[in-house]
């Protein structure tokens, strides 16, 4: 898994790619506290060699709780900035610093 971050100079904000290699999945879809946990319109595209991506944009100078959905199971990315524990998940959620 992969995050690139793109820092706009134009703007306040920052283009994130999520890049999920996975295969054998079928849906793939990024939720965080950047679009309220909602996996709708957050579904990544899968391409030919079978990873899936997707770019956002994000206000920065924020930091956001976000966990992947592959196939219905929720995973963190292991490259995020750090993790934080969420009570109301009663897990740890990967955090992404813009």
């Amino acid at each position: 898994m992969a995050i690139k971050k793109q820092y706009l100079k134009s703007k306040p904000i920052c283009k994130v790619t999520f890049t999920v290699p996975a295969e054998e999945a079928d849906k793939v879809a990024v939720v965080g506290d950047f679009n309220n946990w909602n996996p709708k319109g957050s579904t990544l595209k899968k391409l030919k060699n079978g990873t899936f991506k997707g770019t956002f944009e994000l206000p920065k100078e924020n930091s956001y709780e976000f966990r992947y959905i592959i196939d219905g199971a929720y995973t963190n990315d292991e490259e995020a900035d750090r993790f934080q524990w969420n009570e109301y998940a009663g897990t740890e959620n990967a955090v992404l610093e813009v």
